[in-house]
């Protein structure tokens, strides 16, 4: 009688794993579930840097193997940069600068660095970077010198607007000729430059200033590294954009800040005002907002980082919500935390910058919630050093997964796929204009 009842029940208990293995095996998977299987990582078991990456960025060997060609005997005059914004807007401006220079076959007058009131700066070129390192690295690439010839140092240089001017024919066809007449002119390049259009003996000339040439003085970098040895090691270098005039400028509305913090963005806004209603979302969506440091934080653990990770907080002055990444990350470190208060107070803009660039250079891993120069410029010499725990933040992943109702650990599972892509791929660890992509 045991034997006869036991058969039946077997045979049924087979037939009902067979179609539960049957309706498991032609389910769709998740789009979440995905990843990347051949890390055999899922989120909590490890953190972003433990993946295999398949793509880095190198320097490009046409850069790498030298000078290209010799300069000419003579050149067709003098050029000065002239550089406005923060530190490192004025570092692209100089190294697309360097470019231009060697395309009309000018020699390089020392760049103007501005001097301005709201970024608390004062300082210039000399007061950052190391003159005679940076012309002795650019010898054969370009001329550059500190002082004019007499007969043309006691006058202003003509200024020509390159605000339009994209290319190698765009400068030759109307910035040459004013060189040509007035052998002494100023520029700012654009912002939008088209550096693919450059020769690729101007390409190596600003590769070459951007990533061999600017070194810091001696004493601004001997004391970015009593900062650097002041970390408590490993860490990770974070660049938070979240002061009063970034959200203003961004023209995005959050909820839940303090009093404090909104009566600052409303101070800065002027004639900004933020998008509402169905603009406000479209905006968002396409990641123009600058993440808050409590979405920061969330984004982290995400990515499986211990909250016990030492942290170095790369940002400028009067950043705000701060608590909502210091809460969960407990072991964060800043300049004014580190430096001496007699330090600290006589550095300006571009000198605290330089210590955050420096700092994160060397950092163990940098993680941008922005895509500003700074991070550019960051992401593309630690490519340049080898170091690749290089990470942006995706403020458009965000904003798309919470429009979508995206919660808690869902939330944090679609990011973790979201940003594993990005660092897997390599997106944008490094500018392409110096650097070719290599496949590992």
């Amino acid at each position: 009688m045991v034997v006869l009842s036991v058969k039946p029940l077997f045979i049924i208990l087979v037939v009902f794993l067979s179609l539960v293995l049957a309706i498991v095996l032609l389910l769709p998977p998740s789009p979440f579930s995905q990843t990347v299987l051949s890390s055999n990582l899922t989120l909590g078991t490890s953190d972003i840097w433990s993946v295999r990456r398949m793509v880095e960025w190198r320097p490009c060997k046409w850069w790498l193997q030298g000078h290209l060609s010799a300069l000419p005997l003579e050149n067709n005059g003098y050029i000065r940069v002239d550089c406005y914004g923060g530190l490192n807007q004025m570092r692209r401006d100089l190294c697309d600068g360097v470019g231009i220079a060697h395309l009309l076959n000018a020699t390089l007058v020392l760049p103007k660095f501005e001097v301005a009131a709201y970024w608390n700066e004062s300082s210039g070129f000399a007061d950052v970077f190391d003159v005679e390192y940076f012309i002795q690295q650019m010898n054969g690439f370009i001329k550059v010198v500190k002082e004019l010839p007499p007969e043309i140092a006691s006058k202003e240089p003509f200024r020509v607007d390159c605000s339009k001017r994209k290319g190698q024919f765009d400068y030759i066809e109307t910035v040459l000729p004013s060189l040509l007449e007035h052998h002494y002119i100023s520029i700012t390049p654009a912002m939008s430059q088209r550096r693919d259009r450059y020769a690729l003996y101007a390409k190596a000339s600003l590769c070459q200033a951007c990533y061999s040439a600017l070194r810091l003085t001696r004493s601004l970098e001997n004391k970015a590294s009593e900062l650097l040895e002041a970390i408590p090691k490993p860490f990770l270098s974070l660049h938070l954009r979240f002061e009063p005039d970034m959200v203003a400028y961004s023209q995005c509305e959050y909820s839940g800040l303090s009093p404090y913090s909104v009566k600052a963005i409303e101070a800065a806004r002027g004639d900004r005002k933020p998008w509402t209603g169905e603009l406000a979302h479209v905006w968002r969506k396409r990641g123009k907002c600058p993440l808050t440091p409590n979405e920061t934080a969330f984004i982290l653990q995400s990515l499986s980082i211990p909250t016990d990770t030492n942290i170095y907080l790369a940002a400028g002055d009067g950043l705000m919500e701060i608590e909502g990444l210091t809460s969960v990350y407990t072991n964060v470190v800043t300049k004014s935390s580190l430096l001496s208060d007699e330090d600290f107070t006589r550095m300006h803009g571009n000198t605290k910058a330089a210590l955050d660039y420096y700092v994160s250079i060397n950092s163990d891993s940098y993680v941008a919630t922005y895509f500003g120069n700074m991070d550019k410029m960051v992401a593309a010499m630690r490519a340049f050093k080898g170091l690749y725990k290089t990470l942006f933040l995706s403020r458009r992943a965000f904003a798309e997964f919470t429009s979508q109702g995206f919660s808690g650990k869902d939330l944090m599972q679609a990011l973790w796929k979201a940003h594993l892509d990005d660092y897997v791929m390599g997106r944008g660890s490094a500018l392409p204009d110096c650097f070719c992509e290599f496949k590992l």
